[in-house]
């Protein structure tokens, strides 16, 4: 749902749809910061013979804007090419892969890291090994020791990962996409039924990770670690995209579709839910393919959000206050379009400045919260969403009860939430394998001989 299916033509082409973007001070070393983008949404985990992969012709990007404009100042990118070993089997491994470099494993992938800034490229690291995905017990024993054995440095205090991880999103889809319907008020509802706990509809799920783990330094303006929370410079805008050549021909001698032409964002992704609940669909494609800069078209659907009126109609009697509000949601367009500025929350601010774009803001003097609260911002934790996105953050419930008018009063003094606007919740928590307190943070993918539909198995 974070951005799994948000567009009528990027969920015809999965290899290149972003699904979640983190950014956060590394809570193990908070020197550094962790930029993660998943990609390769609702991955089955026994989906062989041709199991999951990056895309040879795509071209992945994490991009850093630290000027203020909404631009990507910095960009990070990641170009994949897989190999057949041998060519006369259908067989993604012939034996158990002991190694990342073992023979066994048939089609392995390689891919090269670039760094680009203000035009200029320069390559990190060429021929990186990715890891197989997790096939099973036979296949891949030791998936663990296959995951750490593709975390690679580079150069010193830089680590970069691609492969196959647990889904770490969470959310109710069914019932959420089935008018609104939220489990554990669904007794409320227009159409009503016995509350229930929430499903998380990922449950059994796996994607693919880009994480890198860079110094501070490197991402911020003047090339320096903020300290000052305050100081404008401490703050950096994320997303991340996926883009194709612009032309594709068929290659009858191959079977395969050849790229040409100069690459076209067809997908890109900074805040959760952004382009999936906001946007309307008749905008969602041409969303995906425009640059961030250029977000103001867009912005009258986060001043004047869709859901908002929903719930009241959805839920009768139970959002009267938000009903009753007709002013534009300035809350939202801080959080989703410019960053919290000054004054609003006391101590805290991660405004980049009046351009609007969505962007993950992440403020990184801020250092990592000794005792993290999912609900990050909205519950005292100013380590955590939408001060940047942690792995586990419950962004769901965090943006359900902005929508529902809980950050109204930080704008706006006059209003009062409704009563039950601080207790919505989908009533999910990751039912996926556990997050990693070391990088790269998200959880062994479910292996495909130990899972059974809906059911994740390390």
């Amino acid at each position: 749902m974070s951005s799994h299916r948000e567009a009528p033509e990027i969920s015809k082409d999965p290899v290149a749809d972003n699904t979640d973007v983190y950014a956060f001070v590394s809570p193990d070393k908070p020197d550094t910061v962790t930029l993660i983008a998943n990609f390769i949404p609702f991955q089955n985990p026994y989906g062989g013979p041709n199991f999951y992969e990056f895309g040879d012709d795509v071209l992945y990007q994490i991009h850093i804007s630290n000027s203020g404009s909404g631009k990507a100042d910095i960009s990070y990118q990641f170009r994949f090419r897989a190999e057949i070993r041998n060519k006369k089997t259908f067989l993604y491994n012939t034996g158990p892969i002991t190694s990342i470099k073992d023979p066994a494993w048939n089609r392995p992938q390689y891919y090269s890291v670039t760094r680009v800034e203000h035009g200029r490229s320069r390559v990190l690291a060429r021929n990186l090994a990715a890891p197989p995905v997790n096939v099973g017990i036979r296949s891949t024993p030791d998936y663990a020791k296959l995951a750490r054995q593709a975390i690679h440095t580079i150069g010193t205090n830089r680590k970069v990962f691609a492969g196959q991880r647990a889904d770490g999103f969470f959310a109710d889809l069914g019932s959420i996409f089935d008018l609104g319907t939220l489990r554990p008020f669904q007794m409320a509802h227009l159409i009503p039924s016995a509350a229930a706990m929430g499903v998380n509809g990922l449950q059994g799920s796996n994607v693919h990770t880009i994480a890198l783990q860079v110094p501070i330094r490197d991402l911020t303006r003047d090339g320096k670690r903020p300290t000052d929370v305050m100081d404008p410079q401490s703050v950096i805008g994320v997303y991340a995209s996926a883009s194709r050549r612009s032309s594709k021909i068929l290659d009858d001698a191959r079977g395969i579709p050849v790229w040409h032409g100069p690459h076209k964002q067809v997908s890109r992704l900074g805040n959760p839910l952004f382009n999936e609940v906001i946007v309307p669909m008749a905008d969602k494609d041409k969303w995906n393919v425009l640059p961030p800069s250029g977000d103001k078209r867009f912005a009258a659907y986060v001043t004047k959000p869709e859901l908002a009126g929903l719930l009241p109609v959805l839920y009768p009697g139970v959002f009267p206050n938000l009903a009753a509000y007709k002013k534009p949601r300035a809350d939202l367009a801080a959080i989703l379009l410019t960053g919290i500025p000054k004054g609003v929350v006391p101590g805290f601010q991660n405004y980049t400045g009046p351009v609007q774009a969505d962007l993950l803001r992440l403020n990184v003097a801020v250092p990592p919260s000794k005792s993290p609260n999912p609900l990050g911002l909205v519950a005292g934790d100013a380590a955590g969403f939408p001060n940047g996105r942690r792995v586990f953050d419950d962004v769901v419930t965090v943006e359900l009860r902005a929508v529902a008018g809980l950050t109204i009063p930080l704008v706006d003094p006059s209003f009062k939430p409704d009563d039950a606007t601080a207790a919505i919740t989908d009533g999910t928590s990751n039912t996926n394998a556990d997050y990693l307190t070391w990088f790269p943070y998200l959880g062994t993918p479910a292996g495909g001989y130990q899972s059974k539909p809906g059911r994740p198995a390390a």
